[in-house]
């Protein structure tokens, strides 16, 4: 994805989730500063993603192809970006189109 859409894309989600907050009357710095770390999480989502799609699933160890680690990494920021939201009782900015679009892979994409 390229940087300029993605921090677009990341200023709307930010936006989003800030409205979110407001329309429930939640208030706190605190709860500010959780969203900067769903967002700091989803910043590094977006690398692990990128760099699965630059090296693929697989990538070279001592003794050969093993898995490569940004999957399990993508799979606990996933997961962390979830449980924020949750104990902030928001939801995610739905995603863009196009981004949906790019989501769909087949086995193909992957080699």
């Amino acid at each position: 994805m390229a940087k300029i859409k993605r921090s677009t894309l990341r200023k709307r989600i930010e936006k989003d989730l800030n409205e979110q907050l407001e329309g429930k009357t939640i208030q706190g710095n605190h709860y500010s500063d959780l969203i900067q770390d769903y967002l700091s999480l989803w910043d590094l989502k977006c690398n692990l993603v990128d760099d699965i799609e630059d090296n693929g699933i697989k990538v070279s160890g001592m003794h050969g192809p093993k898995s490569n680690p940004s999957i399990n990494d993508l799979h606990k920021t996933n997961d962390r970006m979830l449980k924020i939201l949750d104990a902030l009782g928001l939801k995610a900015a739905p995603a863009e189109s196009e981004t949906q679009e790019k989501n769909t892979r087949s086995k193909a994409d992957l080699i």
